[in-house]
């Protein structure tokens, strides 16, 4: 049992075609597998309408952990498999080397150049060459509207993040190592753990202000975040600078994972350093209490 795509944000939609996957293959007897792709196509295709991405790298394999005993299978997407043709994918991929019985894909769908193998060319080749093609229709967000993953990212960059959490099924998240940073927040009474991001393909929310929860090697801690410049003290390049409530010590080369919780304000520039730890301290109870409602 197969299913091919880039499975970008693993969302409902996803977990709705794995969940078929493993229904057939329980049925059938037969191991689950997911064919997906290093970079995204569009990387290689048309690299200005490459997307930032959801879940870049090894976020897209931990999301998927869940989903039940899967083989995942990560194929390289080079100018050469961009050339294919949607039948010679299905017979020297999916057949001849991946052995498909049965083939489950989402409604809109596409496999070769130009994605030529849409539902209807797959199920005819299905049908020519022994293997059954199972098309799973669009699973649908409480608006009516089908969850996909560039109806994600589009709540991700306007700050949506609710309606982004109920598409994905989890707060959305970034993952970093804590580096040395210029110490300011500890300097306001707010320490805080300098994030790099890591990938550079990673999809970020607009900057400002948010509530947070961070998971990390010592344990799970709300707390919250600046996404962007410092113009307080004229600095405008783009950080993450995270402040964990209950929290303390060294952490530099630590990894963690960061979920969006709510977005609590805009980036401000405030005209001193007193009146911009007074909103600090509005906006870690306003953190706190984003957090009781999550």
């Amino acid at each position: 049992m197969v299913t091919v795509g880039t499975f970008d944000g693993v969302h409902l939609g996803h977990r709705d075609i794995l969940r078929r996957l493993h229904e057939r293959a329980d049925a059938l007897g037969l191991p689950a597998a997911l064919v997906t792709f290093r970079p995204h196509p569009l990387e290689v295709v048309n690299p200005a309408a490459a997307p930032m991405l959801l879940t870049p790298e090894s976020e897209q394999l931990d999301a998927l952990a869940d989903s039940g005993p899967l083989s995942v299978i990560v194929l390289p997407f080079t100018p050469a498999l961009a050339r294919y043709s949607a039948e010679a994918f299905v017979s020297e991929l999916l057949i001849d080397r991946y052995h498909v019985r049965e083939l489950v894909i989402g409604y809109d769908h596409g496999i070769g150049r130009g994605r030529q193998g849409d539902a209807g060319v797959l199920k005819q080749l299905g049908e020519a060459r022994g293997f059954g093609v199972d098309v799973m229709a669009a699973t649908l967000d409480a608006m009516g509207a089908p969850i996909s993953s560039s109806a994600i990212r589009t709540f991700i960059a306007h700050g949506d993040l609710a309606r982004a959490e109920r598409s994905l099924g989890r707060p959305y998240a970034f993952r970093g190592v804590v580096v040395a940073g210029q110490q300011r927040g500890r300097d306001l009474g707010y320490p805080t753990l300098n994030i790099q991001l890591a990938s550079a393909r990673k999809l970020l929310p607009p900057e400002g202000v948010y509530a947070i929860r961070a998971q990390t090697p010592r344990g799970s801690f709300g707390g919250m975040m600046n996404l962007g410049a410092r113009p307080t003290f004229g600095e405008f390049d783009r950080t993450l600078e995270v402040h964990l409530f209950e929290a303390s010590g060294d952490w530099y080369g630590e990894a963690v994972s960061v979920e969006l919780i709510r977005r609590l304000r805009d980036t401000t520039r405030f005209t001193s350093v007193d009146a911009l730890v007074a909103q600090l301290g509005q906006d870690a109870a306003d953190a706190r209490f984003a957090l009781t409602q999550a």
